[in-house]
């Protein structure tokens, strides 16, 4: 069995394993569109297409898909999200179906082939991220989190959209822009985020043995993990001391991706956990946050905070 460990002079810490309990849903409500919109025909048009039919039958799609798409820019929950997503996603998969059914002239086959590839990756994308997107919803925001599907979206049908501007075709008019990501900047490691209350004489070693950047938040016993007496930053598989800790406290660490330096948060691939004990004042430890064999520290996955 794989435990955390960790270790304090003079003291034997006895282990036992937390569960995880669902994540708290994001404050609000948002509506979406629950129905797929029909295709704009249900009978191909007599083909092959040239362009000046073709451009009509990729307006029409554009309307089918301008609803759906419309909806992730309007979210303001977790689970908004991912209806928005499912039925965009839905929405595709006809557009999909309508498009095979059509016959182009040889000029359009390329540029016609490729879009419908394109849109069944971006399909399939939105079907298969649904459950991960829901969770980093709950702890980066809707909002924050849709623009990253938006911009997915368009980096999916990409290199189709731009096929078709060669041929002067026009498609994706209605598809949401939230512009370039915002920039990210990690802080540095072994950075203080928050200090706070009186110093003592505690000290604490921290190896952050996993993959992701952690900030451990050590707070007061009895205090919430939302107000620290420290946080400070980790990055991957790096090290840090901190020193001048006042009395008994409890250990916070939260993981993830896409740091937010004013809120003090992440916005992706978060999780949010403690240690099971308390840790004694006055006293050096050293902790690491890999999980291994041998380690006596137990640790609970908490809600975001």
């Amino acid at each position: 069995m794989k435990r955390w460990l960790a270790l304090g002079i003079g003291v034997c810490l006895v282990a036992g394993c937390g569960g995880k309990p669902e994540a708290a849903p994001s404050p609000g409500t948002s509506a979406s569109n629950s129905a797929v919109p029909a295709p704009a025909s249900s009978v191909p048009t007599a083909g092959p297409l040239d362009t000046a039919a073709y451009q009509a039958e990729l307006t029409r799609i554009d309307q089918v898909l301008a609803g759906p798409a419309r909806a992730l820019t309007r979210v303001r929950t977790a689970e908004a999200l991912s209806e928005a997503m499912s039925t965009l996603a839905e929405s595709l998969n006809t557009i999909a179906v309508r498009l095979a059914a059509l016959t182009v002239t040889s000029r359009l086959t390329g540029a016609h082939d490729l879009l419908q590839e394109r849109i069944g990756v971006a399909a399939t994308r939105l079907t298969s991220s649904v459950q991960k997107t829901e969770e980093d919803a709950r702890c980066g925001g809707a909002a924050y989190t849709s623009q990253k599907v938006q911009r997915q979206l368009r980096t999916d049908l990409g290199t189709a959209l731009v096929q078709l501007q060669r041929l002067r075709l026009t498609f994706g008019k209605t598809l949401p822009d939230p512009g370039p990501a915002p920039e990210q900047t990690r802080p540095d490691n072994g950075d203080v985020l928050v200090r706070r209350g009186a110093s003592g004489i505690g000290r604490l070693k921290i190896t952050n043995g996993t993959s992701k950047d952690v900030a451990i938040s050590i707070v007061g016993d009895g205090q919430p993990p939302g107000s620290p007496q420290v946080m400070v930053y980790l990055r991957a598989t790096q090290s840090a001391t901190v020193n001048r800790i006042s009395g008994a406290y409890r250990l916070y660490f939260k993981s993830g991706t896409d740091w937010d330096a004013d809120h003090r948060r992440f916005l992706a691939d978060c999780t949010f956990k403690k240690f099971d004990q308390t840790f004694g004042k006055n006293q050096a430890w050293q902790v690491n946050l890999q999980p291994r064999p041998g380690g006596n520290a137990d640790t609970t996955e908490v809600e975001a905070y």
